[in-house]
């Protein structure tokens, strides 16, 4: 029995080394007390933040591995950086087994929750918010894991952001689900990444809907292997906020699911609906019309998969880069777009994709299709879907090696 109390003892008493909650309440000593324990934080440590809408300046930085960031709810504890004077992000962090769960980040000067260069990294039930609505002000991601690996994204809200609301970039091994996005420029993005399931996520009154694309300039290049499957995309039709110059600025409105210049991509028993340009394209980076200098960047898109897909209606308001293809497109413009172009590098004798490279689409029930021969300037419209009726192997399921258990139900939000 003495053998036993004591393990217990010794049980309790790391345990309490591990939270760092204690002391931690609202009011104004809310901002040092949490840097503090965020400077302070050991591998392990659990730092536990009080329900209410707190109010700070400065970004919070977590540095060590294996710590934990907890609210008591997304809609229970908020932390507030409308005053923003120190830093532009709300949150950092750059440890390895980072985990922030139940708390909503409001209005920070620049991307709101940034978790750069981590492997295992799990986003759960966090809001990012902007709350003055789509301003070309508001900071530029809102969930934003880059250079990352094993990143878990779940049951998670992300609203405003002037560039893209959920972005995963350079990263490999990603769950994207179960989350919503709304009123940012981009809901959900995946760029210049590998290995991603994005699934039973709702995307809407965005400007673009899900973008999987791959960029130019950037030290990862290569995305590839992502399944997009069971979201719902639909009415993304909010007019481009992006400051001139960003890369999202040159997203139609209207936007549904676009893949752009990457390769081995699966979309299927998607729900896509009611976004004013298009449902679904495809296309090259050689599309956007911006220049291309980096000679080691590949801009086409092959080997893609689009199947079984529910495609509703839209393409009736198309934005202004998509209603100059109206004349040859008709009205409404087709529900799944494919600009044409071909990699010269692959192309067969005929001038098209070898089978193993196709663009394959099947079974989305009668949605229209066009391929607009963007590279002939538009001269040679095809709606002719029997080159696409082919079939790739399905991807594989991603599996995270390290992922954190849930804990608890979701907590207010959607």
């Amino acid at each position: 029995m003495r053998q036993a109390a004591a393990v217990f003892a010794a049980l309790a008493l790391l345990t309490s080394c591990a939270r760092q909650d204690a002391g931690l309440q609202p009011g104004p000593d809310f901002q040092k007390k949490l840097m503090e324990m965020a400077v302070a934080a050991k591998p392990g440590a659990v730092i536990e933040l009080p329900e209410g809408k707190h109010t700070l300046d400065a970004n919070i930085s977590i540095t060590v591995d294996n710590v934990t960031l907890k609210g008591k709810g997304m809609d229970k504890t908020i932390l507030s950086f409308a005053g923003q004077k120190t830093g532009s992000n709300g949150v950092l962090a750059t440890g390895n087994k980072f985990v922030i769960e139940d708390l909503t980040i409001q209005d920070t000067k620049g991307d709101a929750l940034k978790v750069n260069g981590a492997t295992d990294v799990t986003i759960r039930r966090v809001k990012t918010e902007w709350t003055a609505g789509p301003k070309a002000t508001n900071g530029a991601y809102g969930i934003y894991p880059v250079k990352c690996k094993n990143v878990l994204i779940e049951d998670s809200v992300a609203i405003g952001a002037s560039d893209a609301g959920i972005y995963v970039g350079q990263s490999n091994q990603i769950i994207v689900r179960r989350n919503r996005a709304e009123f940012n420029v981009a809901g959900i993005e995946i760029e210049n990444s590998t290995y991603a399931d994005v699934y039973e996520n709702v995307a809407t009154n965005n400007t673009g809907g899900l973008l999987i694309f791959n960029l130019p300039n950037l030290p990862v290049q290569g995305g590839s292997y992502t399944r997009a499957f069971k979201n719902k995309i639909y009415a993304n039709n909010t007019g481009n906020f992006a400051p001139p110059g960003n890369t999202v600025a040159n997203v139609p409105a209207g936007t549904g699911l676009m893949v752009m210049a990457t390769h081995h991509i699966e979309v299927f028993e998607n729900e896509v609906r009611d976004n004013n340009s298009y449902q679904v394209s495809v296309i090259s980076y050689l599309a956007t019309g911006n220049p291309l200098k980096d000679e080691k960047f590949n801009p086409y898109s092959d080997t893609i998969y689009i199947h079984d897909n529910q495609i509703g209606k839209g393409g009736t308001k198309p934005d202004k880069r998509i209603a100059k293809l109206a004349p040859a497109l008709g009205d409404p413009i087709p529900q799944i777009l494919w600009d044409g172009v071909v990699d010269p590098k692959v192309k067969t004798a005929q001038g098209t994709l070898p089978d193993e490279r196709r663009i394959c689409i099947v079974n989305n029930g009668d949605a229209s299709f066009a391929n607009y021969d963007f590279a002939n300037g538009v001269k040679k419209v095809s709606r002719d879907l029997k080159p696409h009726t082919c079939t790739h192997a399905p991807l594989q399921p991603i599996s995270i090696s390290q992922q954190t258990p849930a804990s608890g139900a979701s907590s207010g939000g959607y």
